[in-house]
C-alpha cells in the first residue's frame, strides 16, 4: 500500500515489467488501429451513459480487456495492448467532457440543435491541449509523487496476469490469472443482474425522521439520510487506494451529509416534487412509495443545490493547493523543458523518453490561434476571445494538473471532472461578470471555454493513469502519448455525430436524456451571470478547505467525500478497512499505517514472491477483476439500452438480495487474499 507523498521522490528507477534495456512492438500499426476503434466504440457508450446517468465508466481497464482480446490471434506484446489501451482512454474522456458541458448550450438555449462541426473542432481542441499538457505533468505526478494511481495498478495487474509474459496468447498468462477472472465474474454478474435484469437495487437508502423541532416559531421535522451502494467496485477501489485516503472520502461524505444537510433539512425544510418529472423521479427514489420517495427526493435536492456547492469550494481551494505542494515536481519538469527547448540533449532511457518538450511547448503556444478562432466564430467578439484564449491555456494547465491529482488519488471512476469543470465554470463566470458580460451570449462564451477546458482536463487527468500503467509495465512515453493523440483525433471526429444523433432521437433534458451534469452547468452560468448564486456554500467550502490545510489533512479526499453521493463514499471505506484487516494479518499485528507494501512492485511481480506478497498480490489481482467486470458489464448494459432491449423483470426490485451479494463479496475480499496463511495456521495449531 502506497503512502501518498507529495514531495520530490523518484520511480525513475522503478523496475518494470519489461525492462528498459529491452525494445519490443509498441507503436504498430495495429495497435494503433484498435486504439482508435476502441476510442469511437467506449466513447460512443460513454457519451449515451453519461447523459442519461450523469456518470462515465472509466475505459482503462474495459479497454485493456478489449485490446487484449482484439491483439491475441497476433499474438500481440504487452505493450501494444497497453498503447491500444491508450485510445479506449481518450474515446472514455472526449466522451465525458464533451457530455457534462455541450447539452448545456442547448439547455440555455444558445444552441437550437446540436452544431455537430463546432462540437468536433471543440472536441478535438480540448483532447490536444490535454494530451499536450499531459507531457510535463506526467513526470511531475506520475515520476515524483507516491500517487497510487489505483486503475493504473489494476491494468498493470491484468494485463501481466492476463499476457503473462512479453506476448499474448502466453500460456503462463492462462493460468495465473484465476483470482482476477473470479472478481471479474462476479462483478459482471453482480451488476448484470442490478442493471439489466433489475432482479434488486444497487443503491439501498432511506430516511429517517427524528421528530419535530420549533424553528423560529415554525415547526420543522428533522431527517436523517443513509445509504450505500452495493457496487463491486468502489469496493475494489477502496481495497486498493487503502484506509487513509477512503476514510478521508469517508469523512468528507459524513460532514456533508449527516451533519451539513440535515442542519439545513431543519432550518429550511424538505423541498418537495411538484412537476410531473420531479413526481415521477421521487416515485423512483421510493421504488414505488411516494412519501418515503418525496422525502429522499428533497433531501438530494438539497445536497444537489446546497451542499453539493461545499464540495465545490472545498475543491476550488484544495485544488490551488494541491497544485502548489507539487511546485516542485512541476518547477522540475518545466527545467527539465527549458532544458529541452535550448535544444540540450538528455540521454534517457526509453521508458523516460517523452514527446520533444521544444514540440510540446510550442504546440501548446501555438493553440491559442486555433482557441481565438473558435471563440470568433462561436461568439462574433474578438478582444474577448483573444483574451479568453489565453485564459483557456492558463486554465486548461490548472485543471490538467487537478484531475491528474485527483485521478491518482482516488482512480478515474472517483474523480470528480465534473467538479473540476464546476470549480473552472466558476472562476470563468466570474471573469465575465467582471467584464460586463452577463446576457445569454456571454453564458454561452462561458459553456464553450468551459467545454475546451472540461474536456482537456478529462483527458490529461485520465491518460496519466494510463501513463502510470505504462510506467509499471515498462512502455516508451512518448509512443504512448502519439497513441492518445490519434485516440483524440478519432473520437473527435465523430462525437458530434454521436451527440446530434442522440438529441434527435431521445432530446437533451428528456427524461429519456436527462443530461444532470448538463443542468448542473447551465445552473451555475445562469447563477453567476444572473446573479442568483449561493456563494454562502462556495465561501463555506473555502473556509472549510483552508482549516484542512492549517491542521495538516488533506482536503481533495474530503471534497470529493462532500461533493459525491453518500453512497459511493460508504463502499469506498469498506474496501480501506477490508484492506486493513488485511495488511494488519499479514503483519502481525503491526500496524499496516506504518509499515507498507508497494503496490506498484507487486502488481508486476512476477517471481520471488513471499507468501505476505502473495496474499497481497491476490487481493490486487481480484480487486482489479471487480473494478474491470463491473466496468465491462457497465459498457455492455449502456449498449443494451441503447439498442432498446429491455430485460428487467421487476419495475421495483427489493433491496435486500443486493445487500446479501454484496456481503458476501466482502466476505471473499477478506478471504480470499489471507486464505493461504489462515489454513497455515490452522494447521499447525
Amino acid at each position: 500500500m502506497i503512502t501518498i507523498n507529495i514531495d520530490m521522490v523518484s520511480r525513475e528507477d522503478f523496475k518494470s515489467f519489461i525492462p528498459s534495456s529491452k525494445t519490443i512492438p509498441e507503436l504498430t500499426f495495429r495497435a494503433v488501429l484498435i486504439g482508435m476503434l476502441l476510442a469511437i466504440i467506449l466513447g460512443a457508450a460513454n457519451a449515451y451513459l453519461g447523459l442519461y446517468a450523469g456518470m462515465t465508466v472509466s475505459a482503462i481497464i474495459p479497454g485493456a480487456v478489449m485490446a487484449l482480446a482484439f491483439l491475441k490471434p497476433w499474438r500481440g506484446t504487452i505493450l501494444e495492448v497497453n498503447l491500444a489501451t491508450m485510445g479506449a482512454s481518450a474515446g472514455e474522456c472526449i466522451a465525458a467532457g464533451v457530455i457534462f458541458t455541450i447539452p448545456a448550450l442547448v439547455l440555455l438555449g444558445t444552441w437550437s440543435e446540436i452544431d455537430i462541426l463546432q462540437t468536433s473542432i471543440i472536441s478535438l481542441i480540448g483532447g490536444l491541449l490535454g494530451v499536450l499538457w499531459m507531457v510535463p505533468l506526467r513526470r511531475a505526478l506520475v515520476i515524483n509523487t507516491d500517487l497510487p494511481f489505483p486503475e493504473g495498478i489494476a491494468v498493470a495487474a491484468v494485463l501481466t496476469t492476463t499476457v503473462g509474459g512479453e506476448r499474448a496468447g502466453n500460456k503462463k498468462g492462462e493460468t495465473q490469472g484465476k483470482w482476477l477472472f473470479l472478481g471479474a465474474l462476479i462483478a459482471a454478474t453482480s451488476k448484470f443482474l442490478e442493471l439489466s435484469l433489475n432482479l434488486f437495487r444497487g443503491t439501498i437508502e432511506s430516511i429517517i425522521s427524528i421528530g419535530k423541532f420549533n424553528m423560529n416559531g415554525n415547526s420543522r421535522e428533522g431527517w436523517f439520510y443513509g445509504g450505500i451502494t452495493t457496487s463491486p467496485a468502489l469496493l475494489g477501489v477502496g481495497w486498493i487506494i487503502g484506509p487513509k485516503i477512503s476514510s478521508y472520502v469517508l469523512v468528507g461524505g459524513l460532514l456533508g451529509w449527516i451533519i451539513i444537510a440535515p442542519l439545513v433539512a431543519l432550518a429550511t425544510g424538505l423541498p418537495t416534487p411538484t412537476t410531473p418529472s420531479d413526481i415521477s423521479d421521487a416515485i423512483a427514489l421510493g421504488y414505488g412509495n411516494f412519501d418515503i420517495g418525496s422525502h429522499i427526493w428533497g433531501f438530494f435536492k438539497i445536497w444537489g443545490n446546497q451542499i453539493r456547492y461545499i464540495g465545490v469550494g472545498s475543491m476550488l481551494v484544495g485544488g490551488l493547493w494541491a497544485i502548489w505542494s507539487i511546485r516542485n515536481n512541476l518547477t522540475s519538469s518545466i527545467r527539465e523543458a527549458i532544458i529541452g527547448l535550448k535544444g540540450e540533449q538528455i540521454v534517457k532511457k526509453r521508458t523516460s523518453q517523452d514527446l520533444n518538450y521544444k514540440l510540446v511547448f510550442s504546440l501548446i503556444i501555438l493553440m491559442v490561434i486555433p482557441i481565438t478562432l473558435l471563440y470568433i466564430w462561436l461568439s462574433s467578439q474578438i478582444p474577448l476571445s483573444i483574451g479568453m484564449a489565453f485564459v483557456t491555456i492558463g486554465f486548461a494547465f490548472l485543471a490538467s494538473a487537478l484531475a491528474g491529482y485527483l485521478t491518482g488519488l482516488v482512480g478515474s471512476s472517483n474523480c470528480p471532472i465534473s467538479g473540476v469543470t464546476v470549480t473552472v465554470l466558476l472562476i470563468v463566470s466570474i471573469l465575465m461578470l467582471t467584464l460586463g458580460a452577463t446576457g445569454k451570449e456571454a453564458m454561452g462564451i462561458v459553456i464553450f471555454i468551459s467545454a475546451v477546458i472540461c474536456i482537456g482536463g478529462s483527458i490529461s487527468g485520465d491518460l496519466l493513469q494510463s501513463m502510470a500503467c505504462g510506467q509499471m509495465l515498462g512502455a516508451t512515453p512518448k509512443k504512448l502519448q502519439i497513441a492518445m493523440t490519434l485516440g483524440v483525433i478519432a473520437i473527435s471526429s465523430v462525437i458530434g455525430v454521436i451527440i446530434a444523433l442522440l438529441h434527435k432521437a431521445f432530446t437533451i433534458g428528456s427524461r429519456q436524456l436527462p443530461a444532470p451534469q448538463a443542468f448542473l452547468m447551465k445552473g451555475i452560468v445562469q447563477g453567476v451571470l444572473g446573479g442568483e448564486m449561493l456563494w454562502p456554500y462556495v465561501i463555506t467550502g473555502m473556509v472549510l478547505a483552508v482549516i484542512l490545510i492549517l491542521i495538516d489533512l488533506p482536503v481533495l479526499p474530503v471534497a470529493i467525500g462532500i461533493y459525491l453521493p453518500f453512497t459511493l463514499s460508504i463502499p469506498i471505506f469498506i474496501g480501506g478497512v477490508i484492506r486493513y484487516i488485511t495488511d494488519k494479518r499479514l503483519k502481525g499485528g503491526v500496524d499496516p499505517l506504518e509499515k507498507e507494501i508497494d503496490d506498484w512492485e507487486l502488481a508486476i511481480k512476477q517471481t520471488a514472491i513471499t507468501p505476505e506478497e502473495k496474499a497481497v498480490r491476490t487481493g490486487l489481482l481480484f480487486t482489479a477483476g471487480l473494478v474491470a467486470g463491473e466496468a465491462l458489464m457497465g459498457v455492455g448494459v449502456a449498449v443494451l439500452i441503447v439498442m432498446g432491449i429491455n430485460l428487467a423483470l421487476f419495475s421495483y426490485p427489493p433491496w435486500w438480495p443486493g445487500l446479501l451479494l454484496f456481503g458476501y463479496i466482502i466476505l471473499l475480499l477478506w478471504y480470499i487474499p489471507l486464505r493461504e496463511i489462515i489454513n497455515s495456521s490452522k494447521k499447525s495449531s
